[in-house]
């Protein structure tokens, strides 16, 4: 009779198997966090700008803080261009400088002052700013003042750091200058690229400079 009645009183099997199952759920962590993940990557919209900022550390650099070292020089980019270029100048300009980081740029015909040495403004120029833009034109190749900014430009910055930013228009690959056959140029066949392309290349250089300001202080 006892063994009848421990026998009726047994639990079935299912429901044991239900207990273990829902315990384990609940006590591995790895299996909730791996679900949230899947349920999280369904969602494209938070997801992918979060996962973006934590593998690109770089683009999470405020490059506009009050102990940016950017604010180390008067200028971001110092465009260099001959007499003839001024139109496209002014456009590239006017490009960077409405951008939402508001880049500094030097332009000579409006920045230099007046009564000062062209020697003088041209070096002052590139020594107070952190890239130079060479827009590497016909008039560019036959400009003496031009070459000479280019030069003090190098003398700066002799590695191939992302300071110097060449941009061909016009120009043929043979008549690159030799001074600058280290350095990647950017070929302007669409302005607007061109222009897209200079900015993340400026944007880049000012975004290392802060982060290994930020490293070295660490």
């Amino acid at each position: 009779a006892g063994w009848f009645r421990r026998l009726l009183h047994k639990p079935k099997p299912s429901s044991v198997e239900s207990l273990k199952s829902s315990h384990s759920a609940s006590s591995s962590p790895s299996s909730s966090s791996s679900s949230s993940a899947k349920s999280s990557s369904s969602s494209p919209g938070t997801s992918l700008a979060t996962s973006s900022i934590s593998l690109s550390p770089v683009s999470a650099v405020d490059i506009s803080a009050s102990d940016s070292p950017r604010w180390d020089k008067s200028y971001d980019v110092c465009i260099c261009h001959s007499e003839g270029d001024v139109e496209l100048v002014s456009e590239l300009v006017s490009y960077l400088e409405g951008q939402p980081e508001s880049f500094r740029c030097f332009l000579q015909l409006r920045d230099a002052v007046a009564g000062s040495a062209v020697v003088t403004e041209l070096c002052d120029a590139v020594q107070n700013s952190h890239c130079w833009v060479m827009l590497i034109t016909p008039g560019f190749l036959q400009d003496p003042w031009c070459r000479y900014q280019m030069h003090q430009a190098l003398a700066e910055a002799p590695m191939a750091n992302g300071r110097t930013i060449p941009v061909l228009k016009d120009v043929d690959r043979k008549d690159y200058p030799r001074e600058l056959r280290n350095i990647y140029y950017i070929y302007m066949a669409l302005k607007e690229k061109s222009f897209r392309q200079i900015r993340d290349t400026v944007m880049h250089y000012l975004q290392e400079l802060c982060r290994s300001s930020t490293q070295s202080m660490e």
